[in-house]
């Protein structure tokens, strides 16, 4: 697994002050911070193994295949025929040479209950080699154990580690009253599976639906307080330093709408980086798609700690993954706080001259620059997020 790998020798080359690393499937630490953007599809669509054959969804590193509310349920016996036959295409096409394993993306399969995921196991065999693990839906203490039980019985029969990651997304987890006990005992239940968590995702448009609302392109989910402070809360429990879950950001819906605000994207820092004409295009392409509120998202999940997020269409993945990439900047500020962590200092002035570096505030944050940078590559100086989206 490697990213950016559609990129020339060239072109890697020129953007890239350190370029990303291959990853290691089983090394879990570095794989959990490397979902970048995970595309959900209905596992009704048709043409999701020919589509990944065919190159069609470029940069693609993660997907989940939904059996839960992206399809009707009406549609669940279907649809289970038609993620086995799905995945079948993928091994066939694995066997005979047509692509290799590792062209194919991290597929995770979304379940209704514990019963579907046995089925599905089973109806697998060995095809479920190319399963990385299910998505918990709707996660509780109340079915957690379940789950992940459930998943450690299946993967004593397996090649590989199945993972398992669950959404939190329930009423007694966005609602005040119950959310600080539930969310402390659902931490308490995962740190027994931990080597089976691979993220702690959220599921913002549930927890939006209960009060009947949803955000619109020109907001973010931050906007939402209630979301918010149900956000803010996650965040506080499961990624303290007892704790370092992997928490990716909520999925952005839109990728076409009409406009009521200002366009949210400086013209300057694309003019900089691809001239007048290619920077300005390349802003009004973005503006035009509604890709300017999705990368203002972003860069709050990123001041937030969240690393990756879910995406609902393919035009997402080049934002998401290229604003996963770590900056020169954030490298030698990670790399000079690393150096300096010998107890002879305390307070170092950034080698770009416009900020203070503390050592101990500063060490987990430069902890997590350190992996982005294996996992996603550092920019050289004179690039950015804007480089990777021609």
């Amino acid at each position: 697994m490697r990213y950016f790998n559609y990129l020339t020798a060239a072109e890697e080359q020129t953007l890239f002050f350190l370029p990303p690393q291959s990853i290691n499937l089983t090394n879990k630490y570095l794989l959990e911070h490397a979902l970048g953007a995970t595309l959900y599809m209905p596992a009704t669509r048709q043409g999701v193994a020919q589509d990944i054959i065919d190159g069609k969804l470029t940069g693609l590193m993660s997907m989940v295949l939904c059996l839960e509310d992206a399809i009707g349920d009406n549609e669940v016996i279907q649809a289970e025929r038609l993620l086995v036959n799905h995945i079948g295409q993928l091994a066939l096409a694995v066997a005979q040479g047509v692509i290799s394993e590792a062209a194919i993306p991290l597929i995770f399969v979304r379940i209704r209950n514990v019963d579907q995921m046995q089925r599905l196991t089973e109806s697998l065999g060995e095809k479920g080699s190319l399963l990385t693990g299910f998505v918990f839906p709707k996660f509780t203490v109340t079915n957690g154990t379940a789950y992940f039980r459930a998943l450690a019985e299946i993967n004593k029969y397996q090649a590989k580690c199945l993972y398992g990651m669950p959404i939190l997304e329930s009423p007694e987890i966005i609602y005040v009253e119950s959310r600080h006990k539930n969310l402390l005992e659902i931490k308490q239940l995962l740190d027994g599976y931990r080597q089976l968590v691979l993220n702690v995702r959220f599921g913002a448009t549930d927890f939006s639906g209960l009060f009947g609302l949803r955000r619109n392109s020109d907001m973010t989910i931050y906007d939402i307080k209630v979301i918010e402070s149900c956000i803010t809360d996650i965040i506080n429990v499961f990624t303290r330093p007892d704790s370092t879950y992997v928490i990716p950001g909520a999925v952005w819906e839109f990728y076409s709408s009409e406009r009521v605000l200002k366009p949210q994207l400086r013209q300057g820092v694309f003019v900089k980086h691809l001239g007048q004409s290619g920077g300005r295009r390349m802003r009004d392409t973005l503006i035009g798609g509604y890709m300017d509120g999705l990368i203002h998202e972003i860069i709050l999940d990123k001041a937030n700690g969240l690393i990756g997020k879910t995406i609902i269409h393919p035009s997402h993945i080049k934002p998401v993954q290229a604003l996963c990439v770590v900056t020169h900047e954030e490298y030698m500020d990670a790399s000079s706080i690393l150096a300096s962590n010998n107890g002879d200092v305390g307070v170092i002035a950034s080698l770009y001259s416009n900020k203070m570096n503390e050592i101990k505030p500063h060490m987990r944050w430069a902890q997590k620059i350190m992996i982005k940078s294996k996992i996603y590559g550092v920019f050289n100086e004179q690039h950015n997020f804007t480089s990777l989206l021609t």
